[in-house]
């Protein structure tokens, strides 16, 4: 019997209460919408199937509606969604927040081990991920909204410390993607801008006795594929759909196919455009101050990922290691709606274990958003009043590094500009972002300071830190009244450090230039110290 079917037919196998899980991150990136899009036609159609319970690891769709799991957001058709981000499905962000639909947020990182552990048969993950944040069943337990009451976390103690355990889940039925796939449904991902996590979610799946489909842009003979370029063996796939849309197989948000994204292809760094002046770019800058050579570095999605743009025009990402969470080691992570994918990469391993990495320490620095901070250093990058984003791998990445920097504006919708190597403020905003309390906590501030994690905050006005659970301002940029453009713009008064530092003027300027040098510094001083 052929295992290539058409994307109606894979639709057609799809039960109702059935448990489906995809692959797919960063927007489009080894997303099967393809499959997606014909599930959400036949619930049009036919009204079936019902009440499946939907998983995937973090965040697909793009920035306007109709994309990602907005394909399959009917009521009806969705009893239960678990993800890592949601806030690039509109639709289904919204079934949730209505209370139509029951709704989990898991961080990435858990999500992508827990096919493991399925796979293996395991008790499920353990793991201090999520402690004291919105995972942690005392606070929310993953629960997104008042309809949603199973617990799927629990709190357990080993050897006297506290751990959270995610329970193992019945997924039965697997979309994955991949580019090519001989007859015998061997799967090949060299289009693709990262391997995802597409061996381990069909394992757990094929384990619990279930269904796996592949997305793929093309068939080939049997016997004719590189067995070491194949990522899933044939004997793991049950179907073979071939995408006939090129729009639902696209490589990133931004676009089809660019044999550079998928390290088919480098190019000379210096090609990369140059970002401009702009409050993210002098925020970067200062980021870019935290780098240290021979550092393994994570970035996240949005600003941070600028830090590597900042890097490559100061001339120094090659003096450390640029990660990203898909599994990308090296090279130069690609901005915007391309953010997933990185330009010229070392290594590429799957998704699944580049968390094992996170979570075991291996980060040396993260750089990631910021978008509410409250006094205590609590940070909320997943909730804002009715809108729903979700972690992603922030949580794995925040708690487990050895160092974390917070970047973001420090007030929404702010406007100004820069002049001499100062700031100055045109617009204060709409809309404060430090408050006093989070809407839901991310990151805990009370968790890393019990940790002795180092924690940054950094804004284009000032600087934080934590000191005994309160926040505390370290820097402020040259230009700024302390008084009228940062305290009054707050919900509370932080601490001020006696030593109270001027930013480095020069990082507001056109042009920079000092980097290689802060890094250079930095490298003499380990020699000399060691």
């Amino acid at each position: 019997m052929s295992k290539i079917i058409s994307a109606e037919e894979a639709a057609k196998l799809i039960k109702d209460n059935d448990f489906v899980a995809t692959t797919g991150t960063s927007g489009l990136a080894g997303l099967p919408e393809e499959l997606l899009v014909s599930i959400g036609a036949r619930y049009e159609k036919k009204q079936s199937p019902k009440n499946i319970t939907f998983m995937n690891g973090s965040g697909i769709g793009i920035n306007t509606e109709g994309r990602g799991m907005d394909h399959i957001a009917y009521e009806g058709l969705v009893k239960r969604v678990i993800s890592g981000h949601a806030g690039f499905s509109h639709r289904m962000s919204r079934l949730i927040t209505e209370d139509k639909i029951e709704g989990y947020f898991f961080p990435q990182g858990v999500i992508t081990q827990l096919w493991r552990s399925i796979a293996g048969k395991k008790p499920g993950v353990i793991t201090k991920v999520g402690l004291n944040t919105l995972m942690d069943p005392r606070i929310q337990g993953g629960k997104i909204n008042s309809v949603t009451k199973e617990d799927l976390i629990s709190v357990v103690e080993l050897n006297g410390e506290e751990w959270l355990h995610y329970h193992n889940l019945p997924v039965n039925v697997a979309i994955i993607r991949g580019t090519t796939a001989d007859v015998n449904g061997n799967i090949t991902t060299e289009h693709e801008v990262a391997n995802f996590e597409i061996l381990s979610l069909a394992t757990a799946v094929k384990n619990n006795g279930g269904i796996v489909i592949a997305q793929v842009e093309k068939i080939a003979e049997a016997g004719s594929l590189n067995p070491k370029q194949v990522r899933v063996p044939g004997v793991m796939v049950d179907y073979v759909v071939v995408s006939q849309n090129p729009e639902y197989h696209y490589q990133t948000m931004a676009r089809a196919y660019d044999p550079v994204l998928s390290g088919e292809l480098r190019v000379p760094l210096q090609s990369i455009k140059p970002v401009k002046l702009d409050a993210k770019k002098v925020i970067s800058r200062r980021a870019a101050m935290e780098l240290s050579p021979k550092s393994i570095v994570n970035l996240g999605v949005g600003m941070p990922s600028i830090v590597s743009a900042v890097a490559t025009e100061e001339g120094v990402a090659d003096e450390m290691t640029l990660t990203i969470e898909f599994g990308l080691f090296g090279g130069s992570p690609a901005p915007g709606m391309d953010f997933g994918a990185s330009y010229n990469p070392d290594a590429i391993i799957n998704h699944d274990h580049m968390f094992d990495f996170y979570d075991g320490g291996g980060l040396d620095v993260s750089f990631l958003g910021l978008a509410q901070l409250d006094q205590h250093g609590n940070v909320n990058v997943s909730k804002f009043g009715p809108r729903l984003m979700g972690p992603g791998g922030f949580i794995n990445i925040s708690q487990s590094s050895k160092k974390v920097v917070f970047m973001g504006t420090f007030a929404v919708g702010s406007k100004e500009r820069f002049e001499n190597g100062q700031i100055i403020i045109e617009d204060h905003g709409k809309g404060k972002k430090i408050i006093d309390h989070v809407e839901q906590i991310t990151f805990s501030g009370e968790y890393a300071s019990k940790a002795g994690t180092p924690v940054l905050y950094i804004t284009e006005r000032g600087v934080f830190d934590v000191v005994d659970g309160k926040l505390r301002l370290i820097e402020i940029a040259p230009g700024v009244d302390l008084e009228q453009d940062i305290i009054a713009r707050m919900d509370f008064r932080p601490l001020i450090a006696k030593n109270l530092k001027m930013m480095d003027p020069a990082i507001f300027q056109e042009q920079w230039g000092n980097l290689k040098d802060i890094i250079e510094e930095k490298k003499n001083f380990t020699l000399a110290y060691n």
